[in-house]
């Protein structure tokens, strides 16, 4: 990065670690936090989407559609989040190759399924072969965003579906007592003030989702926990131009500060949420709100 930097053996102790910080895998490490901030921006409103989704199916009136809506929910609440994100990211990716096998190669004769192995035609496969290192790390992280929606989508559709509940029934029958029909009293009714009792729930679902980050780097991308122990980890000379003891304690405090800044920010913007959808609301929070401009 600087010119200085050429050779780090006769640097002093601050030039030698502004080379340090300024190095290709440093550049590395630093765009990984925006890799998590992406995945947060991408994932939290795709998890709500399937959240709605859910919570929607699951009070329709119909049985079957209803236990599917119930089973998503139940299913995902019941299940180790570990086990699911390593289970997803291998079944989205099959699933993904097999639709697009029976597509590419249908005059394919062999099983696919072979014994533990799971064989498709190469031009079916995700990312190809050939492809540059950005097509197969934008497909990693695409699966690891996929997977993140379905498991918190499953947590939010729980929230959701309870807010709706919460709903004062008498608002739901006036509105169809005036002639809305269930589409505009679900919509018009229903959906604006369920909001205000989903939020505290969604609020500590945004929070467990800052903290599930780091399972990132268990799903193959290259995240701020990766490269925190990949650099803070033991360096000697023989491969690397500066060499260091194990520094992990100091890259891993770095992530504690970085995720307790993240949290407050969040809590701070959360709160001001809060505050706007319940004021002049028959809630708890309504109700302190017009008792401090008292």
């Amino acid at each position: 990065m600087f010119s200085y930097c050429i050779d780090p053996e006769v640097l002093g102790q601050f030039r030698w670690l502004s080379c340090y910080l300024t190095t290709g895998k440093h550049f590395a490490f630093y765009g990984s936090f925006a890799t998590v901030l992406i995945l947060l921006a991408i994932t939290a409103p795709t998890a709500l989407a399937f959240g709605f989704g859910g919570a929607s199916i699951a009070r329709s009136r119909i049985g079957p559609i209803s236990w599917i809506g119930k089973g998503y929910i139940a299913i995902v609440r019941g299940v180790p989040d570990i086990a699911f994100f390593l289970f997803f990211v291998i079944a989205l990716d099959q699933a993904f190759e097999f639709a697009r096998h029976k597509v590419i190669c249908p005059e394919w004769n062999e099983p696919i399924r072979q014994g533990s192995d799971f064989i498709v035609c190469k031009a079916a496969k995700l990312p190809l072969g050939n492809a540059p290192q950005w097509i197969h790390e934008t497909y990693g992280f695409f699966l690891a965003v996929l997977t993140f929606a379905i498991v918190f989508g499953a947590f939010a559709a729980n929230v959701i579906f309870g807010a709706m509940r919460a709903v004062p029934k008498a608002q739901l029958e006036t509105a169809e007592a005036y002639g809305m029909s269930r589409r505009q009293t679900f919509w018009r009714i229903l959906v604006p003030q369920m909001w205000v009792f989903a939020l505290p729930g969604l609020s500590n679902l945004w929070m467990v989702l800052i903290k599930a980050t780091p399972l990132l780097f268990l799903l193959g991308v290259e995240d701020i926990v990766y490269w925190a122990r990949e650099l803070g980890s033991t360096k000697n000379a023989k491969f690397t131009s500066y060499p260091h003891g194990d520094w992990r304690m100091q890259y891993f405090f770095f992530l504690l500060v970085f995720y307790l800044a993240f949290t407050k920010v969040s809590e701070v913007v959360l709160d001001r949420i809060m505050k706007r959808l319940t004021h002049g609301q028959a809630t708890a929070g309504g109700e302190a709100q017009r008792k401090a401009a008292v």
